[in-house]
């Protein structure tokens, strides 16, 4: 991925920058970002983000039954309510973002978990995972071995 970000050095240097914010200086918690992330992951099929994991996970409580569990975000006990609402936007904003855009019954649900301060962050972050893991997918640039962040 480094090699075909330097064709580009301008771009693939603001994308790094942007990266780096995301995973950084992110206000989100670790655990909403990276069911959020999952949940883009697969609706992209993004074999970089599906096998990527974040160190500090374990210390969060994240651990592969986390991960296992992505696709139902809707039903598994082992994520709360603000978990299950940040994998529900992520999802919705890679797969029907205009509903999205008009589902008021589900910014109130918003709202009751996220401050508009992290809920810039949390779309500003599925913009990221979004637009990076369907250039991966398209041009078919990535890896399947486990990451860490």
């Amino acid at each position: 991925m480094a090699g075909w970000l330097s064709i580009s050095p301008e771009l693939g240097g603001a994308l790094g920058a942007f990266t780096d914010a995301v995973y950084n200086r992110n206000r989100l918690p670790l655990r909403v970002r990276e069911i959020a992330r999952m949940a883009v992951a697969e609706a992209n099929e993004c074999a970089v983000c599906l096998g990527t994991r974040d160190r500090s996970g374990a210390d969060a409580g994240i651990d592969e039954h986390f991960y296992d569990h992505v696709l139902e975000w809707e039903s598994w006990p082992g994520y709360s309510a603000e978990e299950r609402t940040a994998a529900e936007f992520a999802h919705r904003f890679a797969t029907d973002h205009t509903a999205l855009r008009e589902d008021e019954d589900f910014w109130a649900r918003c709202h009751e978990h996220f401050t508009d301060e992290i809920l810039t962050d949390l779309a500003l972050s599925c913009a990221l995972w979004l637009g990076t893991g369907r250039v991966l997918r398209v041009l078919d640039i990535g890896q399947t071995c486990k990451l860490t962040l």
